[in-house]
């Protein structure tokens, strides 16, 4: 029954994302209201291009807080290769890579690789949980 079961299914919306030339700060502040630890950079087309975290931000604003600097961009301190999976991904084989690679949450693609949303680990674990 679980291999039935479907990212798209569990996903959030898009609940949060950034741009490349979006102000760090601004992007801070995103991020802090969102109560989640980090969300996909997209392009104008909704093509994931990066990823930017918390632990990613914190260097930066410490930087600037030091120098003075607040014009930081997004796309200065985002990953620029992050992993994402597709809609249609069933729970279990997310389940199984979650637990061999480090991301805590993926941003999730439709068939044209188009940000449709985000899924985390608590969303595994509650579809999973609620099969037994």
């Amino acid at each position: 029954m679980l291999d039935n079961l479907q990212v798209k299914q569990f996903m959030s919306g898009k609940s949060i994302a950034f741009t490349k030339e979006m102000n760090l700060q601004t992007a801070v502040d995103k991020l802090l209201n969102s109560n989640l630890i980090g969300g996909p950079v997209v392009n104008e087309q909704g093509h994931v291009v990066g990823w930017l975290s918390e632990q990613d931000c914190m260097a930066k604003l410490i930087e600037a807080s030091y120098y003075s600097d607040h014009s930081a961009l997004v796309e200065d301190v985002m990953s620029s290769a992050p992993l994402s999976i597709h809609s249609t991904l069933s729970i279990v084989d997310l389940a199984q890579k979650m637990i061999k690679e480090k991301p805590k949450m993926y941003p999730v693609l439709d068939e044209d690789n188009v940000y449709v949303g985000l899924i985390t680990r608590k969303m595994v674990l509650k579809a999973i949980k609620s099969q037994l």
